[in-house]
């Protein structure tokens, strides 16, 4: 795999939706909690949540409160009672850094990585989400969408997770913005061209994919 195809593949998707201006959230602090919440979900459940969570959504109201109250106030997100246990795991973490997003950017990137993916519930890909748009290291973020365009274009990607990142980044060594674009613009193609039953007919890179469906 050539490096000139993931920049290919993103030039063809900037061209065609622009800058997405991720992630969809007001604060890092929304952000962090919002990639807990979209865990097995929809985007527009957590919306749903955050209708009811947003007159809490101050870090140390939320580490005050009681996980059962907190679980009934993200009930739409689906999941809750372990989601709730989840989004306080993570904030016992943020109190070591008195919830100061300021002091958690400072740290080298890996040792971050290492303290977030040691949260309870916090996996790779959420672990990297954070990374990317509230602590300001570029990371490739893998989920399913990047999984099911890449393949349909024809790049054979590693199956584990660290390895598809480690690929994609040793060949394109984007910064911040690259990836935050990137992720998004993935995100985006995979809702309004490559869906599971996709719809190739307008897709911006269809001439080069080699249109792999099984």
């Amino acid at each position: 795999m050539s490096r000139s195809g993931y920049l290919l593949v993103y030039e063809k998707l900037m061209d065609f939706y622009g800058p997405q201006g991720w992630w969809p959230a007001d604060t890092p602090f929304e952000m962090m909690i919002g990639s807990i919440l979209v865990q097995n979900t929809s985007w527009r459940n957590v919306e749903k949540a955050f209708l009811k969570l947003r007159p809490y959504l101050e870090e140390r109201t939320l580490y005050a409160m009681p996980v059962e109250e907190l679980a009934l106030l993200i009930r739409s997100s689906g999941f809750f009672n372990m989601k709730a246990k989840r989004i306080k795991a993570f904030l016992e973490w943020y109190e070591r850094y008195d919830f100061h997003v300021s002091k958690v950017q400072q740290q080298d990137g890996k040792k971050l990585r290492e303290e977030l993916l040691s949260i309870n519930g916090i996996g790779r890909e959420t672990a990297d989400v954070m990374l990317l748009y509230a602590f300001d290291h570029p990371v490739f973020v893998v989920d399913a969408y990047a999984r099911r365009i890449f393949y349909r274009i024809g790049f054979n990607m590693p199956k584990a997770y660290d390895a598809f990142r480690g690929k994609v980044e040793e060949e394109v060594q984007g910064n911040l913005q690259f990836y935050n674009e990137f992720h998004a613009l993935l995100v985006e193609h995979a809702k309004v061209h490559c869906k599971a039953k996709p719809i190739c007919e307008g897709c911006p890179v269809f001439t080069f994919c080699d249109r792999r469906l099984d």
